[in-house]
């Protein structure tokens, strides 16, 4: 997947680097994500952000408009993005969920995201869709049959 990676700081290259292996195309740059910069991700399809990048309406707009159709944050948290105007426009956004925050682990983890996003799979439970995908869907089939039958309450 071609994708571009914002807010780079020295240390995340090389691991990015390491972890993708040479499967995607990857820009990466120090830029932060913001007006001046979402033009920088024309001709990709996903864009992958830091924390502090803010992916309010108006940027999610902007990547919308460039032709992205991914996002991964390099976090456990997706409060910096709304993922209600993400959802809204048709986004698929992915986070770092594993207990292992390191840099190399956060690496490693995006990667993932997107090579199942190439291979036409879900990430799982990096997956923050709001609820609107077929993984969601039976998540709460499985909750609903858990409580019928006794579990999960």
């Amino acid at each position: 997947m071609k994708a571009i990676a914002y807010s780079i700081r020295p240390q995340e290259k090389e691991l990015l680097a390491l972890a993708n292996g040479k499967k995607h195309d990857l820009t990466l740059i120090s830029n932060e994500l913001n007006a001046y910069t979402v033009s920088y991700a024309l001709g990709k399809e996903v864009v992958i952000v830091s924390p502090q990048d803010r992916l309010d309406r108006t940027i999610l707009r902007a990547l919308k408009s460039a032709g992205i159709k991914h996002i991964i944050t390099r976090s456990q948290t997706t409060t910096h993005i709304d993922l209600h105007v993400a959802t809204h426009l048709g986004l698929k956004v992915a986070n770092a969920p594993d207990d292992d925050s390191s840099t190399a682990g956060i690496a490693y983890q995006t990667i993932r995201n997107l090579s199942a996003w190439e291979a036409g799979k879900c990430v799982g439970r990096a997956c923050c869709c709001q609820h609107t995908c077929e993984v969601a869907e039976k998540r709460g089939n499985q909750t609903t049959e858990a409580k019928r039958s006794g579990y999960g309450s």
